[in-house]
């Protein structure tokens, strides 16, 4: 009998301590890493990337947002950021590098957003529509003096794998807490690009075309589908669209609302909402922006308005 109780307290004391193990684990789990970059993936760079991060914590889990962002384009790295955070969990640790002020005096910092997740990489516009959205939580910059991949300090070119991705990881990791990563930087002085705000005019809606959706030319605003609501659009709706450059004219077009690509015919122009509920202008299987010319970026403007009636 007293063998029993003994193999019995024994064996509630091993589910104990197996149980707490596993709690532990779990909450000492490894946030997700992703990384963007301007870098591309001809050469090594990314790899030595991957290689600082895992030589942090090789259980990391590491993910390329992507590293195709046009040369020293800091407005399409923050919108590829705004387009696909709130797809990762809380406390996923962001590492951006677009940075063609390497090595000057730009401040090096991690911000943490409202919902929890946490952004590294040079203070230079890359988190404008970030901290517009999720709001600034936190904004601290990367004490390098301890946070700074060790025998790195004559190397200042290359802060994506030095200090971003080591302080990166790290952060991932839980080797440091977000209080360790530097000073605290008032949260208001994010560096910010200006660009033009979706607002509505009397019967039309101006934005800006932020991003092309690259693969099939179609042409993105930052026009929320809120604005479209107010002028009342209803499912094939005509819509007039206008994009300038820098306030001339490129493309104008009458096409209709539709909430698919084959509400109109094979080559037909349409109106619809993309997967950000945004408003956005196609050729149905294919490329309006080829077709008319249209870029993108804070210089390309776009209005859209209800079609006049016809004649």
């Amino acid at each position: 009998m007293i063998i029993n109780r003994i193999s019995h307290l024994v064996s509630h004391l091993v589910a104990g301590a197996s149980l707490s193990a596993l709690l532990l684990s779990s909450a000492q789990a490894a946030a997700p890493l992703v990384l963007m970059t301007d870098f591309g993936t001809a050469d090594g760079a990314v790899s030595a990337m991957h290689g600082v991060a895992y030589g942090v914590d090789p259980q990391l889990t590491i993910s390329d947002l992507t590293h195709q962002i046009p040369d020293y384009d800091i407005w399409l790295g923050a919108y590829r950021l705004y387009q696909t955070a709130n797809y990762w969990p809380q406390g996923t640790v962001f590492v951006s590098v677009i940075d063609p002020g390497v090595g000057t005096n730009r401040k090096s910092v991690v911000l943490k957003t409202k919902g929890g997740r946490y952004f590294v990489g040079p203070d230079n516009g890359l988190f404008t529509l970030i901290a517009e959205r999720d709001g600034v939580a936190e904004l601290r910059e990367i004490d390098e003096k301890v946070n700074r991949l060790a025998g790195s300090a004559e190397s200042y070119t290359f802060h994506g794998r030095d200090v971003y991705a080591y302080v990166g990881a790290r952060l991932a990791s839980g080797a440091i807490s977000y209080e360790q990563v530097g000073p605290q930087l008032p949260s208001e002085s994010v560096v910010k690009i200006a660009y033009q705000k979706p607002v509505r005019d009397g019967n039309t809606i101006r934005g800006i075309v932020p991003v092309l959706d690259v693969k099939y030319g179609n042409v993105w605003t930052n026009i929320p589908k809120s604005l479209l609501d107010e002028l009342q659009v209803k499912l094939h709706d005509p819509l007039q669209v206008r994009i300038l450059h820098k306030g001339k004219q490129v493309a104008k077009v009458t096409a209709p609302f539709e909430h698919t690509f084959g509400g109109v015919a094979k080559g037909k122009p349409l109106v619809y909402l993309n997967s950000l509920l945004d408003v956005a202008v196609a050729i149905s299987q294919g490329d309006f922006a080829a077709k008319h010319h249209v870029a993108s970026g804070v210089d390309w403007e776009v209005e859209v308005s209800k079609a006049p009636a016809a004649k």
